[in-house]
């Protein structure tokens, strides 16, 4: 019933079956069976189906205040029963990427912490490469980057999808339409991250799948905060992560140019030396799974 009520709160989430199945990693059709035996055990509709989305009905409104309270006690149950005698190093030291670094993992460490206050963190931050790098020589156990590059010798694991976008100052009001197409994108000045960056990588690999060998650069900075404090300054533009943007959306700072026919979408993984075995490593993972955006 637990794994139920947890498919329904993230399909809740989301408004979506694909993207539910996506972050739960199973299939859309197990996602579905699994809502429709719940209306039927509970004699009732959850969501209404439309076309292209899905919204909760006002039973599902309400069934989804009870099932945050029973997930929250289920929860409590396993901390307090379970995981009790989990022992963790003092030390806890990984590397991950720098747009993880800096938008996604410190939030989870915090509350990992808040659970096992006697383990300490030392993260270390870098692109990409260089982060397998100390996985492959053994100054680390384990990474989380984004992008998944061809080497057998790393062993990797999904953990969060990731979309790059155009970004530029919300005053530049070059394009009033708010998007552009391809030969366009070709001619404006670019900011880009440096060579190394696994953000760039993905970047390059997507547009020379759409023919395009190369952006016409202007600046080139070794991090994304340096990316954006440069945009606020100039209409220039820039291509980055979402999950970098979203309080300079909030606060109306920089806004998203649509770019026509062209998706670039990613997943941050963690990495590890293939064959490498860890208790912890495991518990650890799957920790920062369930409480990324907690």
């Amino acid at each position: 019933m637990k794994t139920k009520l947890h498919i329904f709160k993230i399909v809740a989430k989301h408004l979506s079956f694909t993207k539910a199945a996506e972050q739960l990693f199973i299939s859309q059709p197990a996602v579905s069976k699994s809502i429709k035996t719940l209306e039927e055990d509970y004699k009732t509709t959850l969501f209404v189906r439309k076309r292209n989305s899905i919204e909760l009905t006002e039973d599902g409104k309400s069934f989804l205040l009870y099932v945050n309270r029973i997930l929250a006690i289920y929860t409590e149950m396993e901390e307090q029963f379970l995981h009790k005698k989990e022992r963790f190093p003092e030390l806890i030291r990984f590397g991950v990427s720098t747009t993880l670094s800096n938008y996604i993992i410190p939030k989870s460490i915090a509350k990992f912490r808040a659970q096992f206050p006697q383990t300490k963190f030392e993260i270390i931050s870098d692109n990409s490469f260089s982060i397998e790098d100390l996985i492959l020589n053994e100054e680390i156990d384990f990474g989380i980057t984004e992008g998944r590059f061809n080497n057998s010798k790393l062993h990797f694991e999904k953990f969060i999808k990731d979309e790059i976008v155009l970004v530029t100052n919300v005053n530049n009001n070059s394009f009033k339409k708010g998007s552009i197409d391809l030969e366009t994108l070709k001619t404006i000045p670019m900011i880009e991250r440096e060579k190394g960056s696994g953000t760039k990588a993905i970047i390059d690999q997507f547009l020379k799948e759409n023919g395009i060998k190369a952006l016409h650069t202007v600046v080139s900075l070794s991090s994304t905060e340096a990316i954006k404090n440069y945009l606020y300054h100039s209409d220039h533009y820039a291509l980055l992560s979402v999950h970098a943007i979203h309080n300079d959306l909030v606060t109306n700072k920089l806004k998203i140019i649509d770019i026509t026919d062209l998706s670039v979408e990613r997943w941050f993984y963690f990495v590890k030396r293939t064959g490498f075995q860890s208790q912890n490593l495991e518990f650890f993972e799957n920790f920062i799974r369930t409480n990324y955006n907690f």
